[in-house]
């Protein structure tokens, strides 16, 4: 990738202006809405299913990236990918059968993603580098907004970056993204930055977006 892909959750937006939020993405320039599926079971936090994701599917033009922090995964991507996701990521933490699961994500025409919180390493998905088109790392304990990013799992994107090889993945981070750490973690190697509190808390969201991609847009 030569540009770095900006992609702000709305976990951390005002549910009840969620149009208004979308339009704020949009006009940023960042190119992704990042949707964090939580069932409070898998993480601590209950936010949303996919009515939701269909609700506001027609409100946005912008690439759908649903992030599902949920235990069974696999029993709901296709309702998912019906409500108009374009990327779904799974939690190799959740999944049992995880090649499975990608492949049927991509069978459905969405971008197949399997994430890994901080404790768990990169070894754990290595076998399924071959089928994800995104591995999403987890840079907080999953579950809230606003936490602080957690150096060591950088190591885990210089990891990924180095096995990548002539596999095709994104490589994305989630949790504590801002102007502060983006340097370390673009220099660590990633695609793709998920940032929530951070971005609906700036006031200029255009130059956050460019902040975190480095002036790249």
């Amino acid at each position: 990738m030569s540009k770095i892909i900006v992609a702000p959750s709305v976990l951390s937006a005002d549910f009840s202006d969620i149009k208004g939020a979308l339009k704020d993405i949009k006009s940023s320039g960042a190119p992704w809405v990042h949707l964090d599926v939580m069932d409070g079971t898998f993480v601590p936090n209950i936010t949303f299913g996919p009515k939701f994701v269909s609700d506001i599917r027609p409100h946005s033009d912008l690439f759908y990236d649903v992030h599902l922090m949920i235990e069974n995964p696999q029993n709901h991507v296709e309702a998912f990918a019906k409500a108009g996701a374009q990327a779904i990521t799974v939690h190799s933490e959740a999944c049992v059968h995880l090649d499975r699961t990608l492949n049927k994500i991509k069978s459905l025409g969405c971008l197949a993603g399997v994430s890994i919180v901080p404790s768990t390493p990169v070894s754990a998905i290595e076998c399924v580098l071959d089928v994800a088109d995104l591995v999403l790392v987890m840079s907080v304990n999953p579950g809230f907004g606003g936490q602080s990013l957690i150096p060591y799992t950088l190591d885990k994107v210089r990891q990924l970056k180095q096995l990548r090889g002539n596999r095709k993945y994104l490589i994305s981070i989630d949790g504590g993204v801002n102007e502060l750490t983006c340097r370390d973690v673009r220099d660590a190697g990633v695609d793709v930055m998920v940032a929530g509190s951070a971005f609906f808390a700036s006031p200029d969201k255009g130059a956050f977006v460019n902040s975190l991609t480095g002036g790249e847009r």
